[in-house]
């Protein structure tokens, strides 16, 4: 197709509202599929190069399952982005091993300082960047999905967003049994105070009747 041939069929495309399941983007979707494919590649070279590094066998499965998932998610979003149409395979559905149960209240621990080689790497800190990577990925994809245009990428990325959540959580557990991650809780009269501070809607729910502007 020559330039004129081109240009041709994209005003007339203009006009008739046609345009090809491949070019079934707009601007905002272009660039923040961009980035949230950008911060995926990132999250899944990241994991490559810290993975040597991990000490701890669990640590090590979680990493490794949660990058099988991602690179084959990742896969599929490259392809629904390019061909604007279903991917070979419906998005999956991550499934941690790990229960949910967290350990409440603080221990005393060392403070948290910058390292300056990457023999000092541990568990702790190769866990806290998968599990900001995990967080990242949410934020992006969430943002993308609410820019996208085509259905079936804004579909892609809206159920890969519960799987980030999901992975985000794994690590979250791990490092709150490992007390790298300590929760702590309100006194029990101010958690009672804040979880009673709503309370459920009564009556059947609909506009005032009265619509007369004053």
């Amino acid at each position: 197709m020559t330039q004129n041939q081109f240009d041709s069929q994209t005003h007339q495309n203009m006009h008739t509202g046609s345009v090809s399941q491949q070019m079934n983007h707009g601007g905002h979707e272009l660039f923040d599929v961009h980035e949230a494919l950008s911060c995926t590649v990132a999250s899944l070279n990241q994991a490559i190069l810290l993975r040597p590094h991990v000490k701890d066998p669990e640590l090590l499965d979680i990493l490794d399952r949660q990058y099988r998932f991602t690179l084959d998610e990742y896969n599929i979003t490259v392809e629904s982005f390019k061909t604007g149409r279903d991917p070979s395979h419906p998005t999956g559905s991550y499934q941690m091993k790990s229960g949910n149960d967290f350990v409440y209240g603080m221990k005393p621990s060392q403070p948290k300082k910058p390292i300056h080689s990457d023999s000092e790497l541990t568990d702790e800190i190769i866990s806290g960047f998968l599990l900001s990577n995990c967080k990242a990925g949410a934020s992006a994809k969430t943002m993308a999905a609410l820019e996208t245009c085509n259905p079936v990428v804004r579909r892609v990325l809206a159920d890969s967003v519960p799987n980030c959540i999901e992975m985000a959580y794994e690590l979250a557990i791990y490092q709150n049994k490992h007390h790298y991650y300590q929760v702590p809780q309100l006194a029990q009269q101010d958690m009672q105070q804040i979880l009673n501070s709503f309370a459920s809607s009564q009556g059947q729910p609909g506009m005032p009747t009265d619509n007369t502007i004053q």
